[in-house]
């Protein structure tokens, strides 16, 4: 694992969008992994800034994204489509043929996790996938559990991850309570990971997850065992490793 300390929120997030962006000149028509929340928007809108600048060309890059609600709409300014269109999509030359995500709509869970594997399979694989770090140790929807879950699936969400999205929504009560997400085997295929992490409320978790012992309850934990991690934090992020 390599670890970048960061000075603040905004060199992190420029950190991990040189990986990013390194990633899509070396390889044109690389597969990305993404992820929503709000630690990787300052690393979108440097994406973001670089493209309109010429420095960037995403027309063969293919996304897939770590998660979505189930059901939320697409139109729903809190579903994760709707997210990856305002922070990322929108402004850049992506093909939107070829960004994915679970469809939040599909109430069949067995068959929306098979077609959403399937498309991730097709596609060839995770040549870079962006994480965020949950205060949980979750990493996409994996909360913490007694074993590692591995494609795709349904869960439900912990009060904790329902408790920290909530501000996102009108009221607790329309804080969706499942969610489609990549499972830990999915996610460690990823041939390189980049976990970007940001602020003191968050160093306990990543003291936990990448100097602990490897378990479930922690799920970003898992980690430790790829041979391709980096993680960018800022100061108060990495302040107790």
């Amino acid at each position: 694992m390599k670890i970048y300390k960061a000075r603040d929120y905004r060199d992190m997030s420029r950190k991990a969008a040189n990986i990013i962006s390194a990633q899509v000149i070396m390889k044109p028509n690389c597969v990305l992994g993404l992820a929503t929340g709000s630690t990787p928007i300052g690393t979108y809108e440097q994406l973001v800034e670089w493209y309109r600048k010429g420095d960037l060309d995403f027309s063969e890059v293919t996304s897939v994204n770590l998660d979505e609600y189930k059901g939320l709409p697409r139109e729903n300014d809190q579903s994760y489509y709707y997210f990856m269109n305002e922070h990322l999509f929108r402004h850049v030359n992506i093909d939107m043929n070829r960004t994915y995500l679970p469809d939040g709509m599909n109430m069949d869970s067995a068959a929306e996790c098979a077609r959403y594997n399937q498309i991730i399979h097709d596609v060839g694989g995770v040549d870079l996938q962006l994480l965020g770090l949950g205060h949980n140790g979750h990493i996409g929807f994996n909360e913490p559990n007694n074993a590692f879950e591995k494609e795709t699936h349904c869960v439900d969400l912990t009060e904790s991850t329902i408790e920290a999205n909530k501000r996102f929504f009108a009221s607790a009560d329309e804080v969706p309570r499942q969610a489609y997400t990549m499972g830990i085997k999915t996610i460690m295929q990823a041939r390189k990971i980049l976990v970007v992490v940001s602020g003191e409320d968050k160093a306990d978790i990543v003291r936990r997850a990448f100097f602990g012992p490897v378990t479930p309850e922690v799920p970003a934990s898992i980690l430790q065992m790829h041979n391709d991690v980096i993680l960018v934090g800022d100061e108060a992020a990495l302040s107790k490793i």
